[in-house]
């Protein structure tokens, strides 16, 4: 029973994902329905709404309805909306976003959720898979989460995004060197506890997560090596084929998501708005 009366949900799978009906984005929204689309999200972790005309601007302001907004330090950015990232692929940009990771892990209070909204799209291919970390967690075997359970990582801007890749090349030198600056490594449990459900799930990705503390280099390649692959297995994963007006809001406190880079020469235009969250935090039950 939801509070606003409009809201339809169709789940997508046992452990991630929804279709949400009734939304028009491009309208503010009562509180009473993003209270709504608040508890669909800690439900399904990624919620999905169809045939959106949303402006960048119209994307801003509902995101901003959640919470704080991110500014990414390095990636292009809407002209009139710097809270608007605008991802645009094509065969002289290629995507950076094809490896699992959770978003912007490398502050000390990682983004709650992201909303990318489709803008331009290729004839065929470039769909965005996510992955339930509770799910994943729940899987693990009782010995391995609680070894896990007792493990902080170190989280690194300069680990993720080099001088040479392609977000920092293309921002240019004296922008990359502000960013790495203002972004010193951070600590985040490898499990955390998520705020407002009290689940456990897995916070650590492989491309913010440079090691996990304490462990020896053989040791961290291992365990990193296994978590990066344990959380890609399909009974974890929603994978969505993107429509013109289809915009996705995710969990970003226990989920894993990446694109899916097999569109090129064709491009792929998306705009995120990132909502800022709280720092991880591991509360044994």
């Amino acid at each position: 029973m939801t509070r606003s009366n409009v809201l339809q949900i169709e789940p997508l799978t046992p452990a991630i994902g929804a279709i949400l009906r009734g939304v028009n984005m491009a309208e503010r929204a009562s509180d009473d329905l993003i209270a709504d689309i608040r508890q669909a999200l800690l439900d399904h972790q990624v919620i999905f709404f169809e045939g959106q005309e949303a402006t960048p601007g119209q994307q801003r302001d509902f995101a901003a309805r959640f919470g704080e907004l991110h500014v990414h330090p390095l990636y292009d950015r809407n002209a009139e909306h710097p809270e608007i990232m605008v991802i645009d692929n094509h065969v002289d940009n290629p995507t950076d976003n094809n490896f699992w990771h959770t978003d912007v892990t490398f502050i000390d209070t990682p983004p709650m959720g992201s909303i990318l909204a489709a803008r331009q799209l290729p004839p065929v291919g470039g769909d965005t898979m996510w992955s339930s970390m509770t799910a994943a967690y729940r899987a693990l075997s009782e010995p391995m989460k609680r070894f896990l359970e007792g493990l902080e990582a170190i989280h690194d801007f300069a680990y993720a995004f080099t001088p040479d890749g392609l977000a920092g090349s293309q921002a240019g030198r004296a922008q990359y060197e502000k960013a790495v600056a203002a972004n010193p490594p951070v600590t985040h449990p490898v499990i955390r506890t998520h705020p407002e459900t009290g689940e456990p799930c897995i916070f650590v990705n492989s491309v913010f997560t440079r090691r996990i503390k304490g462990l020896r280099r053989e040791e961290n390649r291992a365990i990193m090596g296994f978590l990066n692959q344990h959380v890609q297995q399909p009974e974890f994963v929603v994978r969505w084929r993107w429509r013109p007006g289809d915009v996705a809001f995710w969990d970003n406190r226990c989920t894993q998501h990446r694109a899916v880079d097999d569109f090129l020469p064709h491009r792929r235009i998306m705009t995120r708005a990132t909502v800022l969250g709280d720092k991880p935090t591991f509360r044994a039950a």
